[in-house]
């Protein structure tokens, strides 16, 4: 049976939430205990998306990445705490997106953005309170989706599956195309040249506030300055290699000894987690730097993340005698660059199909953390990699 939610007052075990899970698939006497039998983390759910939609999707996300990183550094429970009820992304930034969504969809925001508005999710929304019941029904709705996932041992990752779950959902709910629409001066969803020549007027079936479609771009990229192939796996190599050098510094010497890896290390039997997580809490903290509009900041969280799993998945002797197994730290630190430069494809992959041409915010680096941690569960159950690490239902 996967594991289940205890109870919160134990705060220092409420990493378990998160960290750990069990080879087998879960059953639905689990659900029901976390979601029926726990039903106090649908009040946070609730809190969490209203508190997303209130202070905006990215400013959310920043308090989960500084909670992971203290997490990390406590011994673990802060990580439980940023990927919980309240503050996990499925929750208080997905709620925040929604919001954001509705608000544009409804005249109410009128941020000022150069995209339509429904994908300003640096934008607080304050206290309009249809505008908090919208993040709080979707803040709802990623706990129960993600809990669903996480006890049925589903292998891949729950939290970033319901974040882009949710976008579609807010997509169809308000309106929206799910997909989007590519522009007639695009020639398919991949093409960016629109944005590049600088050429307005979209095909979305709705205005933003006094603008039409003629006052918007054809083509949106999310990171107008992070979108080129080359230079999206550049930062992808560096960003994974990091992550895992982070991650053999903390399991292997703890945060006292940062600055060199003792001799002789072997990480076969270190601990992976939270260590894994560390390299995300700072991509996740250093948006504070963009959302203050601090020009090219890079978003990595959907490099550092994988990149620092598939760091320990090969780095680690679990008994699986599988083909990268118990490996030296420079070949998870190169298997952890790969790693970083995959998220960061296919993150890209994933902003030029579903959120170029679209009105509202799909997570790119969801969508690639999903795609890149399923991966590394199916190199697992292959034999290729000894484990999956943190992956429900992993090996």
């Amino acid at each position: 049976m996967a594991v289940e939610l205890i109870d919160p007052t134990l705060v220092a075990d409420s990493a378990d939430v998160v960290l750990q899970t069990e080879q087998t698939w879960g059953d639905l006497d689990a659900i029901t205990n976390v979601l029926i039998d726990n039903w106090y983390i649908l009040v946070g759910a609730a809190a969490g998306g209203a508190f997303g939609a209130a202070i905006g999707a990215l400013p959310a996300f920043v308090f989960t990445g500084f909670l992971v990183l203290a997490g990390v550094a406590g011994g673990g429970p802060g990580v439980g705490i940023g990927f919980g009820p309240v503050f996990g992304p499925h929750i208080s930034f997905a709620g925040g997106a929604a919001a954001a969504a509705y608000a544009a969809k409804n005249g109410l925001m009128e941020s000022g953005m150069d995209y339509h508005n429904g994908k300003d999710i640096t934008f607080a929304l304050g206290s309009r309170p249809d505008i908090l019941a919208v993040g709080a029904i979707f803040g709802v709705f990623g706990i129960v989706l993600e809990e669903v996932f996480r006890q049925l041992a589903v292998p891949t990752d729950p939290i970033a599956f319901t974040v882009v779950a949710s976008a579609f959902l807010h997509r169809a709910v308000f309106g929206y195309s799910i997909l989007g629409s590519v522009s007639s001066q695009a020639s398919g969803r991949f093409d960016m040249g629109p944005f590049e020549r600088g050429e307005m007027g979209n095909n979305h079936n709705f205005g933003d506030g006094e603008k039409d479609n003629s006052d918007m771009l054809a083509v949106e990229p999310w990171l107008p300055n992070m979108y080129k192939w080359s230079h999206v796996a550049s930062i992808g190599l560096v960003a994974g290699a990091v992550a895992g050098y982070i991650g053999l510094q903390i399991a292997a010497g703890g945060l006292a000894n940062l600055m060199v890896v003792p001799e002789g290390t072997n990480l076969a039997d270190a601990p992976a987690a939270p260590a894994v997580f560390f390299g995300f809490g700072i991509s996740a903290a250093s948006l504070i730097f963009l959302n203050l509009g601090i020009d090219r900041i890079p978003v990595t969280h959907h490099m550092t993340l994988p990149g620092a799993t598939a760091f320990f998945a090969v780095t680690q002797t679990a008994g699986n005698d599988a083909i990268l197994a118990g490996m030296d730290p420079i070949v998870g630190l190169i298997i952890a660059a790969i790693f970083g430069m995959i998220g960061a494809l296919v993150g890209e992959a994933g902003q030029r199909i579903f959120y170029a041409h679209g009105g509202t915010h799909v997570d790119p680096p969801a969508f690639a953390i999903f795609v890149t941690i399923s991966l590394i569960w199916l190199l697992a159950f292959l034999g290729v990699f000894e484990t999956a690490v943190w992956v429900p239902g992993g090996l």
